[in-house]
């Protein structure tokens, strides 16, 4: 695609909620399992704090939509809460909010893709032994559909998000109404007890308020993604912070309405999972054997009509689709986050460039490689992966919402309208709201998973920061280093050109190089072999002499049959006789058709350009020849990914071919 048809892939907002919504969408199939879990390991006893657990992350979740809704429409660059905090806390702290967003994207495709994994094998248990290889063949699947382009990955994964939506949602009615009419589902589960863990037993006071805090921290999952709309506003169409701002309110109610649902359900059917089968009491058989199913499976197979039944399937299969696919939000996210950090010489300026189908293609190839590993390292566990998971988030969270908050003092220093004074001031108490609660969040976080497995999300972020702060100081020394600051002195000619063609044996490239060089017009030109075997440096001289070049050949002796160091000892002498002098040195090369061809040729011409480089004052050119094999390349049906966007003509037809393409022909 053209980069003028940008405009073509912008999303209306039926096709922006998928993309951007259906990560905290998704999060809604696990996010009160990991509170029953947490909660069941002190046994039955604490479940019936599960509303009031359920009710914190609902009002949680509301401050958070209200809090970014402010966002989107302050600033609708893209930028989220990077741009926000780098505008208004500086840029130390920027790069915080985008290390931790960076890390919780590779964990948002993490967990995703492991949790979707769970809910294929809870309908089919014989598939538990593939677990790792399905979760990442799944990356590797999204990577392809993102590769090509937004537009395309929303409508991909359009059908699946509205099914899911629709399908958790009808469960959750019928369920309910089977309940308000006396007949109240039961889970498979219902039956079972659950033996305390014996560090957790009959815990009070305050061990049993951070037991309800960690419950907290685990439920808050269903917050993750929550501001990939507002890093994603470019992508939408206009007016964009108004559509953004619209699709975050809807994303927030139906998250917030299957969130609440799926709870009282589960609470309603008396759902019983524990992170140990062998703490079931009841079980027939081995414990370790028996595989648990995941909340909504059990859910679905007591609301509508069983294990076996087509609601059951339906609901199964639109949650793995969906959880798998919401990994899409951090696809969209992370390449995005990572372009503007690029633009900004924290990251490779690489990660700034669009591909074919202009997607961000370096930052979907690096979000996908990262969370591979993560998924093969923690064999696809959802339960390990889980404590890395949100701390990021709510640190983006608070910092942002303290960023809105300075924001707004600024902004109502300078307002004299009433009408947007009261504007402003409503706006300020929302996200100074925001800014506390999320803080409080992130300390409850920090506490209740640091030594589970948190710590190490936190090392990767530090990790990151401090390499992007090493990143921007190179960039900068680099700027200061080549910036101009007498162009006269710059642009002064050299007092000579030497041309030193590089030659092994006479044949065609050779006499190509020289030809070439000499139309360079260099005021001293020779060519230049080193003697490594005498005998074919005799018949070498001999040829020379022979055919009667007019360009003297000088031979190097190298007793110890080295090529390259002879050389740039050559070329380095004689830029010390004369340091004004430059020195154009031309190797001929072959270019090659087959990937193996690489390996038999050019190897010393690749190291000589590569020592050479790093000499002052030279000059380095490749004078290539075309083996037969490198018209193969040329193919159109060769042709690389990117060949257009590089601007590599189509290849004429032989049948198709003229006189005058091929007298054009190099």
């Amino acid at each position: 695609m053209r980069s003028e048809e940008l405009h073509e892939t912008l999303l209306p907002k039926r096709l922006a909620l998928p993309i951007f919504a259906s990560d905290p969408l998704s999060s809604v199939a696990y996010a009160t399992q990991e509170i029953l879990l947490v909660l069941t390991l002190g046994g039955m006893a604490y479940l019936h704090f599960t509303p009031w657990i359920a009710a914190a992350v609902v009002a949680l979740m509301a401050v958070v939509v209200l809090s970014y809704r402010q966002v989107v429409h302050a600033y609708p660059s893209g930028g989220g809460s990077y741009e926000v905090v780098s505008q208004n806390l500086g840029a130390s702290a920027g790069l915080v909010v985008a290390a931790s967003l960076l890390v919780d994207y590779v964990m948002t495709v993490a967990v995703s893709v492991a949790s979707g994994v769970d809910n294929i094998i809870s309908a089919v248990p014989e598939l538990a032994g593939h677990r790792v290889g399905m979760a990442v063949g799944f990356v590797a699947l999204l990577t392809a559909v993102n590769l090509r382009g937004v537009r395309e990955s929303g409508q991909a994964f359009a059908a699946p998000t509205y099914l899911f939506i629709a399908g958790v949602l009808i469960m959750v009615i019928t369920g309910l109404l089977r309940y308000a009419f006396g007949h109240a589902p039961v889970s498979e589960s219902a039956g079972f007890g659950i033996t305390p863990d014996p560090r957790d037993a009959g815990l009070a006071g305050f061990a049993l308020i951070m037991l309800c805090l960690r419950a907290f921290s685990s439920g808050c999952t269903a917050l993750t993604g929550v501001e990939a709309i507002s890093n994603g506003v470019p992508a939408f169409r206009k007016p964009k912070s108004r559509n953004a701002a619209a699709t975050m309110s809807i994303m927030g109610t139906i998250a917030v309405a299957m969130f609440i649902g799926v709870t009282t359900l589960a609470l309603v059917a008396k759902v019983h999972i524990t992170d140990d089968s062998c703490r079931l009491t009841g079980l027939t058989g081995d414990c370790g054997a028996y595989t648990q199913r995941t909340v909504i499976a059990q859910l679905a197979a007591a609301v509508l009509g069983g294990e076996r039944s087509f609601g059951f399937y339906f609901v199964q299969a639109a949650t793995a689709l969906v959880l798998v696919l919401a990994a899409n939000t951090a696809f969209n996210g992370f390449p995005l986050l990572a372009s503007i950090l690029a633009q900004h010489r924290y990251l490779p300026r690489q990660l700034h460039n669009r591909g074919d189908r202009l997607a961000f293609s370096n930052g979907i190839i690096a979000l996908a490689l990262a969370a591979g590993l993560l998924l093969w390292f923690y064999r696809a566990d959802v339960t390990s992966l889980i404590h890395l998971y949100i701390l990021g988030v709510f640190t983006s969270f608070t910092l942002s919402q303290t960023g809105m908050v300075r924001h707004w003092n600024r902004e109502l220093r300078d307002e004299a309208d009433p009408a947007a004074r009261r504007r402003g001031l409503t706006a300020r108490i929302i996200n100074a709201t925001g800014a506390v609660v999320t803080g409080l969040v992130l300390v409850i976080v920090l506490a209740t998973k640091f030594t589970q497995g948190a710590w190490l999300a936190v090392v990767a972020a530090v990790v990151l920061w401090v390499t992007m702060r090493g990143i921007r100081r190179h960039y900068d020394a680099v700027a200061a280093e080549l910036a101009v600051t007498d162009p006269h002195a710059e642009l002064v000619r050299p007092s000579r050109v030497v041309g030193v063609v590089l030659i092994s044996t006479l044949h065609k490239p050779t006499l190509r190089a020289l030809a070439y060089a000499r139309a360079f017009r260099p005021d001293r030109l020779e060519a230049l072999t080193v003697s490594v075997d005498r005998e074919e440096t005799r018949t070498l001289q001999q040829q020379w002499a022979e055919l009667d070049v007019d360009v003297p050949l000088r031979v190097i002796d190298s007793p110890y049959r080295e090529i390259t160091r002879p050389v740039v000892e050559y070329v380095r002498s004689i830029r010390r006789d004369s340091p004004r002098d430059v020195v154009g040195v031309f190797i001929p090369e072959y270019v090659v058709g087959h990937w193996w061809e690489h390996l038999l040729h050019n190897q010393s011409a690749l190291w000589l350009k590569s020592r050479l480089l790093f000499t002052p004052g030279v000059m380095v050119t490749s004078v290539p020849w075309q083996l037969t094999s490198s018209s193969r390349a040329d193919h159109p049906a060769r042709r690389a990914p990117g060949a257009t966007r590089r601007g590599e003509p189509a290849p004429v037809p032989q049948h198709h071919r003229t006189a005058d393409d091929d007298r054009a022909r190099p």
